[in-house]
């Protein structure tokens, strides 16, 4: 909405005629003894409009009838609203030749808005380079705050990329200006990917490797922001990439690239970085950003650039390895947790170690399905971890139709859960499956009770099969797998060298209970790309 054509009635006669640069209506209409100073609703006189519209030759008709009274210069600084002055808005839209009139009429070069932005500040924000010229030789100052975040003129100049403006205020400004955060010119180039104004500051001799109040430095930003020529540019005129950045996490350049996923930066920052992040005491290797922002295209670089995939434990995120912070971030988005099958996938790839720990994370992350390649590489947890997985499998039965058939089939003891809680909550399908690892015909009476009561109830549904005793065949397997122990008759290798038939080998590793028509139902298709890859089961 044009504001001040919504508003035009509120505009004088002479206010619209400078408007629309009527200069010889201005002079009509003052001659017939009409005001020049009635504001309008933004507090705008004629010559806030002549000044706003470039409308020059309307600008000195006001000028000079001004000078006919006493009221003459506060007449050319007269306040908008705003505190906005005709100077401010003809330097705003760049009209320099209204500006000139204007200064030569002792209009004041450094009074500031209600904003604290000064005609100067205006001029350099709309990238007018003749009027910034035109302003610093007639008085105005270019070193002091001129917004309310403390930025110089030079700030803005960069931050706008306004290249030629950024070449002569570093010719008249303190290059190394800070603003309220200790942010300079340069480290705004380097934020907003100016390389051009960086380039112009730095051989002006702007500091490369300052820093802010929260230690981070122009080379962190831009890597962070993923702008490489300004990564290139400042490391091409000395910047440091082992300078750290963070005083709560340790952090460099490097990090921030692999954090953000910029590839390119990161391949340019890594023959440059100290390799003492990756596993030095102390400090927070790269492959923990790349981890928890789900960054897989970085993690990859890394690996292959020989960063460890277990790398140090990490005191300030509070994970003893990188596999561990990709299973138990707490404040997971949807859109990393989806990221994080391929993240296990390209660790475990790499030759991480698995921690028996980890198990209890996928499943408090629901992402039961991650056991699997976990299983695979640090077989079955034991001990104190046990008792943390069989608690979070407890906790978690709404995704143990994925859960259970990984841990029974990587030889977990089917007795550990002969719980009250695990028969009174587990699905119908659930428990049919886990009952075929078992006797169920010499179940704690407890337990039969809870199945008892199901059945009437129509919460489970057994398989006929549990009507009737089991067979000789199935009490010897469980017979076997107690005397050698589960995770024993798991392994293939160890069943081939049994003093069986061939034909044993199969049915003493429970392969039938694991055939697709007797596994539990799985989650919807959708849930399971979700949770990520699906359990890898014999056909």
């Amino acid at each position: 909405m044009d504001f001040a054509e919504r508003h035009q009635h509120t505009c004088s006669a002479v206010g619209l005629a400078a408007r629309e640069g009527k200069h010889r209506l201005v002079r009509k209409l003052i001659q017939k003894g009409y005001s020049t100073d009635v504001r309008d609703n933004r507090g705008w006189n004629p010559l806030h409009e002549a000044a706003f519209h470039g409308s020059y030759e309307c600008a000195r008709v006001l000028i000079r009838a001004a000078r006919s009274s006493c009221r003459h210069r506060d007449y050319v600084n007269s306040l908008a609203h705003d505190s906005a002055t005709p100077l401010f808005l003809a330097a705003q839209q760049g009209h320099a030749r209204v500006v000139k009139a204007l200064l030569q009429a002792g209009a004041d070069t450094n009074r500031v808005t209600d904003d604290e932005a000064g005609p100067l500040f205006a001029a350099v924000d709309g990238g007018h380079i003749e009027v910034v010229e035109l302003l610093v030789r007639n008085g105005a100052e270019v070193n002091t705050s001129h917004s309310v975040s403390g930025w110089s003129c030079l700030h803005q100049a960069a931050f706008k990329g306004h290249a030629e403006i950024v070449r002569f205020l570093a010719g008249v400004a303190h290059v190394n200006a800070t603003d309220d955060f200790e942010i300079t010119p340069l480290f705004v180039a380097a934020q907003y990917g100016q390389q051009r104004c960086l380039q112009i500051l730095a051989d002006a001799g702007a500091t490369v490797s300052c820093q802010s109040h929260d230690l981070a430095t122009p080379l962190l930003i831009a890597s962070q922001e993923g702008h490489l020529t300004c990564v290139e540019a400042l490391l091409d005129r000395g910047a440091d990439p082992n300078l750290f950045c963070n005083e709560d996490k340790w952090q460099l350049p490097i990090h921030a690239a692999a954090e953000f996923g910029h590839v390119r930066v990161l391949e340019r920052l890594l023959p440059l970085t100290d390799r003492v992040c990756d596993r030095g005491a102390g400090k927070v290797s790269p492959v923990y950003s790349a981890v928890l922002r789900g960054q897989t295209e970085t993690l990859q670089v890394l690996l292959r650039e020989g960063y460890s995939p277990d790398a140090q434990e990490c005191s300030p995120y509070g994970y003893s390895s990188p596999l561990a912070a990709a299973l138990c971030t707490p404040a997971m988005s949807v859109e990393i947790r989806c990221r994080v099958p391929e993240l296990v996938k390209v660790l475990l790839g790499a030759g991480a170690h698995v921690d028996g720990s980890l198990y209890r994370g996928c499943l408090q992350r629901d992402l039961p399905y991650l056991l699997e390649p976990l299983l695979k590489r640090g077989g079955t947890p034991a001990g104190e971890q046990l008792v943390e997985l069989l608690r979070a499998g407890l906790d978690h039965l709404h995704t143990a139709a994925v859960w259970l058939p990984l841990l029974l089939q990587a030889g977990l003891d089917p007795a550990l859960f002969l719980r009250d809680s695990f028969f009174e909550k587990a699905g119908s399908d659930v428990l049919n499956f886990f009952l075929e690892f078992t006797n169920w015909k010499m179940l704690p009476s407890l337990l039969q009770n809870i199945l008892s009561r199901r059945r009437a109830d129509s919460t489970w549904a057994p398989l006929q099969q549990f009507d009737a005793l089991p067979s000789l065949c199935h009490l010897c397997r469980l017979a076997l797998r107690d005397a050698v122990g589960g995770e024993a008759l798991a392994q293939r290798d160890f069943v081939r060298r049994l003093p069986v038939p061939p034909l044993l080998h199969d049915f003493l590793q429970f392969t039938d209970a694991f055939t697709p028509g007797r596994l539990p139902k799985q989650p919807p298709l959708e849930e399971r790309e979700y949770l990520g890859h699906g359990p890898h089961l014999p056909e």
